[in-house]
């Protein structure tokens, strides 16, 4: 993991390198130095301090005019997105029928817009769960092809999401605590040649990636191979994969707007944290995950069971492209 300031990061790196050179740095688990870490929280830190509130809260919105006034509309193509709700077995709702979300009866209690904002409302509570999860979600999954799961992308081919968001409302646990959202995900696939040759009876495997919104910062996990020699059909199995450290940007975001965006290339996976900061994964573990097909995840996959929790995720945009 190597983070950067993007407008800075010219100037950082030769300071870096000078410091480097004329002192003996202990590393961490994710080959960074703690100087390393050090240096470019204290510079997140500064920096994000000279920057105005709204410097990353500009989205794209559609202005309507109806008899009351003027009102705004989330700018969000929903074409390629089908979403989970924490209600029946759980409950989905794919293209077609997502894009009239506004005049759905299933989906108005849990997903559905603020027209005084903006933003698109993702409501979700403790209820049904998808498989291989004991956490309920109101949480878009990406189709590449409309209406169906079964085309994806794998690290080699690439893929960016980018989102304006907030997390508004979230309940707190008895320690009075926020509880966690996930707002982001990469996750994983097999094929049904992998599927098959491991013997499981879905298609599914980890996900390489989860960005959490965890009392008021923004969290990143990621996967790690337990044994760097497994095999080819032992990388294929979850239990071969653990979660890393984990790594918390070290600004307070609270209840407003920020941006982050996710871009995959062959190799490598890159964090950017409001259009200025880049978190960028290329080690031996991210190579290896290039075996699985992979898919986007936006919204509210809330983290908490207790009785009476709840949370509210809002994007202002959102948008997803392959090369």
């Amino acid at each position: 993991m190597k983070i950067f300031s993007l407008h800075n990061v010219c100037l950082y790196c030769l300071f870096l390198s000078f410091l480097l050179a004329y002192s003996g740095c202990k590393k961490t688990d994710n080959g960074l130095s703690e100087l390393d870490l050090y240096i470019a929280e204290k510079e997140l830190i500064n920096s994000q301090s000279s920057i105005s509130d709204d410097s990353s809260s500009e989205s794209t919105t559609a202005t309507t005019t109806s008899d009351n006034g003027d009102y705004l509309l989330p700018n969000i193509d929903l074409n390629n997105w089908k979403i989970t709700l924490p209600i029946g077995n759980p409950t989905s709702v794919r293209p077609p029928e997502i894009l009239d979300y506004a005049n759905n009866e299933t989906l108005k209690p849990f997903f559905y817009n603020d027209s005084i904002d903006g933003s698109l409302v993702f409501y979700a509570y403790p209820k049904s769960t998808t498989a291989n999860s004991s956490y309920s979600r109101t949480e878009l999954r990406e189709q590449m092809i409309p209406g169906s799961d079964n085309t994806n992308w794998t690290f080699a081919e690439g893929g960016r999401m980018r989102g304006v968001l907030s997390v508004p409302e979230v309940s707190l646990d008895r320690n009075g605590k926020s509880h966690k959202v996930i707002i982001m995900q990469i996750h994983g696939r097999l094929t049904n040649i992998q599927r098959d040759l491991i013997g499981e009876d879905d298609n599914n495997a980890p996900p390489m990636l989860k960005i959490y919104w965890d009392k008021g910062r923004v969290r990143i996990k990621t996967k790690v191979v337990k044994d760097l020699n497994a095999s080819y059909e032992e990388l294929l199995h979850e239990s071969t994969w653990g979660d890393d450290d984990g790594y918390t940007i070290p600004i307070d975001v609270g209840h407003n707007k920020f941006t982050l965006e996710v871009i995959v290339s062959d190799g490598n996976m890159e964090i950017i944290f409001n259009d200025l900061y880049s978190i960028m994964y290329d080690s031996i573990h991210i190579q290896k995950w290039g075996i699985f097909e992979n898919y986007f995840k936006a919204g509210n996959y809330f983290q908490s069971r207790d009785e009476g929790s709840y949370a509210r995720v809002k994007y202002y945009e959102l948008e997803i492209s392959h090369d």
